[in-house]
């Protein structure tokens, strides 16, 4: 079976309310979706949202390389059948293997394009068999449960997120640290959530190895579960340190991008956690493989996301999310809590006590509407009209 038609979207979705880190502050999702079309007319959609600082790609960057890249090699193959067994990662590999990696041209890695095709991919193929790819990904729990986040900003910002959190009934919370108000940003927080509340923080490499280590031991009082890529990407001996002096257990995420990645943190005895996301990992074969890596090592999971993910991400982080054994957090699925529409007929967002039930439609289980793709679209680039 041939995939005979191709169009990359380059989406700015706004947002209800900014969204704002260290590294970034955003008021809309900057997400490229792919369409894909087969022979039998049959359309399937992935998308991957390229961040400068996580991955290395831009929006202009991502499409390049599908419409250089990936598109081509998908073009020449020649799809059978996806043959769902008990091993995920071999039954995703025939598609995995089509789109090729290439030269890095000074990026991480190519990993938002490359999950835009892979989903893109998947959910075309599992539509023409009529099946989910939850008979891939096969769940081990009934639902999923999801975490909330306090994004940067005020103190009284962060109070009043905390308590819609708590109106939501969420049972795990995140929140973005970035300055010196950090212990009084947690301990507002704290006190708003109460202490049956299970916090997190997140640096998104604010600070330097000392600073974070000095930082770390101030919100220690407030019951931390862990902290979240406290320094910048680089050497993880430098981040096993700060593991080794820090009184809260450590969280990678911008450290981890690849499976190079996964091994030299592991090595390195860098972190606690893994902090997995579909698109930054390039997909959900790469993701199951460094989910599997963490496992042996005795890593923690969660399974985080790229802030502005449709409900097509959502939706593959859903199946992901229901499928991995061991994940202690996962975030995501804020559908039309972030942003002013989502792409699907359907909603995606969870619901009360973060609770989201399972997706059993064909393919990745979300209705696309190309009608929402057209109309937030900045660019659209058509590789083949199919």
């Amino acid at each position: 079976m041939k995939i005979i038609g191709a169009t990359c979207f380059a989406l700015k979705i706004p947002f209800v309310e900014a969204f704002g880190h260290s590294a970034s502050v955003r008021s809309r999702s900057d997400s490229v979706v792919l369409r894909l079309i087969a022979e039998d007319g049959t359309a399937g959609y992935g998308e991957g949202l390229p961040r400068p600082y996580v991955t290395g790609e831009t929006v202009e960057t991502c499409v390049d390389r599908i419409a250089n890249c990936l598109w081509p090699a998908i073009a020449d193959s020649d799809f059978g059948a996806l043959e769902p067994g008990p091993d995920a990662v071999r039954t995703l590999e025939p598609v995995a293997r089509t789109l090729p990696d290439g030269d890095d041209d000074g990026v991480v890695a190519w990993h938002a394009a490359r999950a835009a095709c892979e989903l893109a991919l998947l959910d075309v193929l599992l539509r023409r068999q009529k099946q989910s790819l939850g008979e891939i990904l096969r769940p081990r729990r009934g639902s999923v449960t999801y975490s909330g986040v306090i994004t940067s900003g005020s103190i009284d910002n962060a109070v009043r997120l905390a308590r819609v959190c708590v109106e939501y009934g969420l049972q795990a919370v995140k929140v973005k640290i970035d300055g010196d108000d950090a212990r009084d940003r947690v301990a507002a927080v704290r006190k708003a959530v109460g202490p049956s509340v299970s916090l997190r923080v997140d640096a998104n490499c604010a600070y330097t190895p000392d600073e974070a280590v000095s930082t770390l031991e101030a919100l220690a009082p407030f019951d931390v579960v862990c902290a979240e890529q406290p320094i910048p990407r680089g050497d993880p001996a430098v981040l096993a340190n700060v593991r080794s002096r820090s009184p809260i257990p450590i969280m990678a995420d911008e450290s981890l991008v690849t499976t190079a990645d996964a091994e030299a943190l592991i090595q390195a005895g860098a972190c606690d956690f893994f902090n997995l996301r579909v698109s930054k990992c390039g997909g959900l074969a790469r993701t199951l493989e460094i989910a599997r890596m963490a496992d042996r090592a005795g890593v923690r999971l969660q399974l985080g996301c790229q802030v502005g993910e449709s409900a097509i991400l959502s939706a593959a982080g859903r199946h992901m999310a229901a499928h991995l054994d061991g994940v202690s957090f996962v975030e995501g699925s804020y559908g039309n809590m972030l942003l002013v529409e989502d792409v699907s007929e359907e909603s995606v967002a969870f619901g009360q006590g973060g609770t989201a039930p399972l997706l059993g439609g064909p393919g990745l289980g979300v209705d696309v509407r190309d009608d929402v793709l057209r109309a937030h679209a900045e660019s659209t680039t058509t590789l083949s009209a199919g």
